[in-house]
């Protein structure tokens, strides 16, 4: 083969692996900066790029995704003049390209100086318990100031978290004594809380066991009454048809004695019966009737009336 056949063929293989080596793809999520002649061309985004032989050069490849950042543990002092050490986690994402390329340099480093004298500015002005109950706070005072700061660096700050906060030693050790005596107090509070429930309880049951003995006796008084009641009323009631049966007998005895039509000295018997039965020795006053003032004469009746045969003929009734 001729040497100038053996050179284009030379010069054609440069030529294609030139261009073939110029041609470059920007995968997904990243974004490359091009400089031509030592200024900013073009940001290229997703695809297939062609770059302009020893004209063009890439000078950053950027990537576009949310990273995230650890950094080492800040000193940080307290309003109360308590040293701790705080660490940080920075959420960021590259929002511009070119100003990330061009707009600071050591981006990265840059955002943690900048997150350490934010934090020392925000815990200055905080005592130790706020700055351990106050982490919210801090996050969202941190991620504005980041965010407005790293703006012109084509920098977006998503979110700032507290990763640890480290108290010295003896606040450490004072810190677990305290949550140990509330944890203890604690704990006695509700014991004292059960005991007093416990108390309460039983305090309702003795009172309504009085209530149910109490209602069961008054029950049981208002029974006996009753019975008593009861009791009272039978007798009663027995009493009266004694004294009605005992009325009804002598009325009876009266109409019998009327249908025998009695004589003289019979109705002056019956009468000195009546007078014995008063004079019981009772009563303390006893009024003579005068059919019966002759005491001597009427018991001679009596015994005449006693020793008198029958009579012969027989009594006339009117």
């Amino acid at each position: 083969m001729d040497t100038p056949v053996i050179i284009a063929l030379c010069v054609a293989a440069f030529i294609l692996l030139v261009i073939i080596s110029n041609i470059k793809v920007v995968p997904q999520a990243y974004v490359y900066v091009v400089e031509r002649f030592g200024a900013f061309h073009a940001a290229w985004t997703t695809g297939l790029h062609v770059k302009v032989p020893f004209i063009d050069k890439i000078a950053k490849k950027v990537s576009i995704k949310e990273q995230v950042v650890d950094f080492k543990p800040q000193s940080v002092i307290t309003k109360d003049n308590v040293t701790m050490q705080i660490d940080t986690v920075v959420f960021f994402q590259i929002t511009n390209a070119m100003q990330f390329t061009y707009g600071v340099e050591r981006p990265i480093s840059a955002i943690e100086n900048l997150t350490a004298t934010t934090l020392r500015n925000i815990v200055g002005d905080m005592d130790l318990e706020a700055t351990l109950t106050s982490r919210d706070f801090i996050n969202t005072n941190i991620t504005k100031i980041l965010d407005e700061a790293t703006d012109r660096w084509g920098i977006k700050v998503q979110r700032v978290e507290l990763k640890n906060i480290l108290p010295p030693a003896e606040i450490r050790d004072a810190m677990e004594k305290q949550m140990k005596a509330d944890r203890e107090r604690r704990e006695k509070v509700i014991q004292a809380e059960a005991e007093k429930k416990s108390q309460i309880l039983v305090a309702e049951g003795e009172k309504e066991s009085k209530i149910l003995r109490a209602e069961a006796e008054r029950e049981s008084k208002i029974l006996q009454a009753d019975a008593v009641k009861q009791q009272k009323i039978l007798e009663a009631e027995g009493e009266a048809q004694a004294i009605q049966m005992v009325q009804q007998a002598l009325a009876d005895s009266l109409v019998k004695l009327n249908d025998a039509n009695p004589s003289e000295r019979v109705l002056q018997l019956k009468s000195l019966e009546a007078f014995a039965k008063a004079a019981d020795g009772k009563a303390t006053k006893i009024i003579i009737p005068s059919e019966i003032q002759g005491i001597a004469g009427l018991a001679a009746g009596i015994k005449g009336v006693v020793t008198e045969p029958a009579p012969t003929t027989p009594v006339q009734t009117r």
